[in-house]
């Protein structure tokens, strides 16, 4: 059996709360090149959202390039960060659009790779309970 990781290393969530940031920046933005970024760029990756299942790191790519944008007037609120070791973590949210009362959900499985933090795993949905 393995030792268990150590969880929310302060430098470690620092590094993270900085990738997830830069990331949600580039969300705002549309600035594809650093979303694809972040993405990891592997056909294990894979990202569900409120319409779309993607698999791969193509698929996500493409997939930016044909959708509406995210508003600018987004909003995260309850960002919870947990990191395990070193290498991993989650970061979890919601968020509201800024155009209607709908509440959003996202989670993130974030990895460090030898170029950096990059997501593995994504989910985006609509909270149905507050409509």
């Amino acid at each position: 059996m393995t030792a268990s990781p150590e969880i929310n290393l302060p430098r470690v969530v620092a590094e993270v709360r900085t990738a997830f940031e830069d990331y949600e920046r580039a969300l705002l933005d549309n600035n594809l090149e650093v979303l694809d970024g972040y993405f990891w760029d592997h056909a294990a990756t894979v990202r569900y959202g409120v319409a779309e299942n993607l698999h791969g790191g193509e698929q996500i790519a493409r997939y930016r390039r044909q959708c509406q944008p995210v508003g600018p007037g987004r909003k995260l609120f309850n960002t919870v960060i947990t990191t395990f070791g070193d290498d991993y973590a989650t970061v979890s949210t919601q968020f509201r659009d800024g155009v209607t009362e709908r509440v959003g959900r996202q989670m993130q499985t974030w990895v460090r790779f030898a170029d950096g933090w990059k997501v593995v795993a994504a989910h985006v949905s609509v909270d149905l309970s507050t409509l």
